[in-house]
């Protein structure tokens, strides 16, 4: 017992120790983690490394705890923090030039092209740019051919080769295993239940796969070509021929400038400076530099426009720092639609789609804010399917040449487990009281009614999506169908076929914004706001218990839904449309 004692007693000294621990950090927050303006410093004659090898999104975030609000985030690491900062560096007399070393970023292209426009501006400044790579991806040397002078190591990789795109398909798989997918889809082209369906890919699929990667090339070749003095044509020869395989042939290609060590780079920079080669190179990193100049840029004004961004899966719910709920949609629509302040909105969206009918409410929330406000959409990396249907109620629609859009079309895709279940040895069996009681079942296939029924839905979805494409932007049902199928479109398609009015980045979405709402000088307003539950937070990492725990154990479970029920029936009030008794149903 004297063991058990004294684990015991370790065990639960561990335990005081992590929450004082915890407690300590939030003291320290409280004390030290605001206040001084000048927490991140920037020495004269400093150089900006452009390192973007984070996962880069459109909105940093904020996160607010309503009960502790010393502990309250605004990053500011999103891709217009970080586009704000290097702007703000082409004024900043202490920043002399901005180093892409070891970029590796990651990012999408529409967000390399947005970086790489903030750099070309950056570049007007009159200060330098420069890039050094051990590796170039594709991406990398995209973003770094706008440099004044690119870099490699001598012995350093560079890819230039074209874009490809690669797809799994799982027909034969499932038929082996006996575990299946039951599909019901709308739209040819809508390829994301495919490789379910077929064992190989489908001309029209590969046909819109074709098209969009063509188009973001495309659009990649033109800008580095227009940056390297390189035609197009010679930029395809030399991506069949892989004529940048290596840095020496990289260089006889004029893709890169030099090939050196990475300390000759950095005296190359010392020099471009002005500084003693023995001394050391002052740098800052982005990410600094964005939380510095975020404190510099003067953002007040009497006007505002709110950008919201809408960036993630589309799911039904509250949403979340990584999915789009039309719950914190709604919310942050409805503040800014209410506030006086602001005049405008601008609703970012960088988004594949997800729930139909979180996409419905979403949409529907659009349009009783237009009716009080102009609202215009900035298409991101993407804005697809239930991305499109949320975007088509705005009063204008922004896409980058390289946004993917489109996909309008609908599928339902369930598991069924049948045959992998006889194989085992399993087999259900059901009782029902009425004909249709299941719908759907893993254990066994969709009959010809219950497939009707998804199917008839799915329909309706379909219908309802065309319907909202052709009243939002002005076209008839016809002209939807035929861009519609569930088919994939780069930004420029979209612009030719309708579904976009102009190429763009968000910058020119919050002109269009601002000339509607007739103001010329304005601040931003950034939604959503992320609101957080400390308490909630500890219990789930287990820390403390929360009062309807304790309860519970000290009521029982039973005595504590008898409770529970009396508390929940005082607080209604009015009518109320309820089940005659508390029970549960499965």
């Amino acid at each position: 017992m004297s063991f058990i004692k004294r684990v015991l007693s370790t065990v639960t000294g561990i335990f005081v120790f992590l929450v004082i621990c915890f407690f300590g950090l939030i003291l320290l927050g409280v004390l030290f983690g605001s206040g001084d303006d000048d927490v991140v410093k920037v020495k004269t004659n400093s150089v900006l490394e452009l390192t973007l090898d984070f996962p880069i999104k459109d909105y940093a975030g904020k996160t607010e705890f309503a009960e502790y609000p010393f502990l309250n985030e605004d990053e500011k690491n999103g891709l217009f923090n970080i586009i704000d900062a290097i702007n703000y560096a082409a004024v900043d007399n202490k920043i002399k030039g901005i180093s892409l070393d070891n970029n590796f970023i990651n990012a999408g292209i529409s967000q390399t092209k947005a970086l790489r426009e903030a750099l070309l501006k950056f570049k007007k400044s009159g200060k330098f740019v420069v890039s050094y790579g051990d590796i170039y991806t594709q991406k990398d040397y995209y973003l770094s051919s706008v440099a004044d002078t690119v870099y490699i190591n001598p012995v350093g990789i560079m890819e230039f080769k074209g874009l490809s795109s690669e797809r799994l398909y799982f027909k034969d798989f499932q038929e082996k295993s006996g575990f299946k997918m039951e599909v019901v889809r709308l739209g040819k082209y809508k390829s994301a239940v495919e490789p379910f369906l077929e064992s190989e890919m489908s001309d029209n699929n590969r046909e819109q796969i074709s098209t969009y990667l063509n188009s973001l090339w495309n659009e990649m070749k033109q800008d580095i070509s227009k940056s390297r003095n390189i035609p197009v044509e010679r930029l395809n020869i030399i991506a069949d021929s892989l004529l940048a395989r290596n840095p020496n042939l990289a260089v006889i290609s004029n893709l890169i400038d030099k090939v050196v060590y990475h300390d000759e780079y950095v005296n190359g920079i010392k020099y471009a400076v002005g500084i003693d080669m023995k001394n050391d190179l002052n740098t800052i990193s982005i990410l600094d530099y964005a939380q510095y100049a975020a404190k510099k840029i003067n953002n007040y004004r009497k006007d505002r426009i709110a950008v919201i961004y809408a960036e993630g899966d589309i799911i039904y719910g509250e949403g979340d720092e990584d999915n789009v709920g039309q719950g914190i949609m709604s919310k942050s629509l409805e503040k800014a639609r209410k506030d006086d302040k602001i005049k405008a909105i601008v609703l970012r969206i960088n988004s594949p789609g997800g729930s139909a009918l979180a996409s419905e409410l979403i949409w529907r929330e659009i349009g009783l804010t237009k009716k009080v406000k102009p609202v215009i959409v900035s298409m991101g990396d993407l804005a697809a399917s239930g991305g499109y249907y949320i975007a088509c109620n705005a009063d204008k629609i922004i896409a980058e040449p390289t946004t993917i859009t489109g996909s309008i079309g609908v599928f339902g895709m369930l598991p069924n487990g049948k045959e992998l279940a006889d194989k085992m040895g399993i087999n259900a069996e059901q009782v029902v009281t009425n004909q249709n009681a299941i719908t759907y079942s893993f254990f066994e296939p969709l009959n010809d009614t219950q497939r009707g029924f998804i199917k008839e839905g799915i329909l309706d979805v379909y219908e309802l999506f065309t319907s909202r494409v052709a009243q939002g932007r002005n076209l008839t049902r016809e002209q939807v169908e035929a861009i519609a199928q569930g088919r994939v479109w780069t930004g420029v398609d979209a612009l030719n076929n309708g579904l976009v009015d102009e190429l763009g980045g968000l910058d020119l979405a919050l002109q269009y914004a601002a000339e509607a709402a007739e103001i010329e000088d304005y601040s931003l307003r950034e939604f959503p706001v992320f609101e957080k539950d400390l308490d909630k937070m500890l219990q789930d990492f287990g820390l403390i218990k929360a009062k309807e725990t304790i309860l519970k154990e000290e009521l029982g479970e039973e005595n504590y839904k008898i409770l529970k029920e009396i508390k929940s029936m005082s607080e209604k009030k009015g009518v109320q449309l309820l089940f005659p008794f508390s029970t549960q149903i499965k």
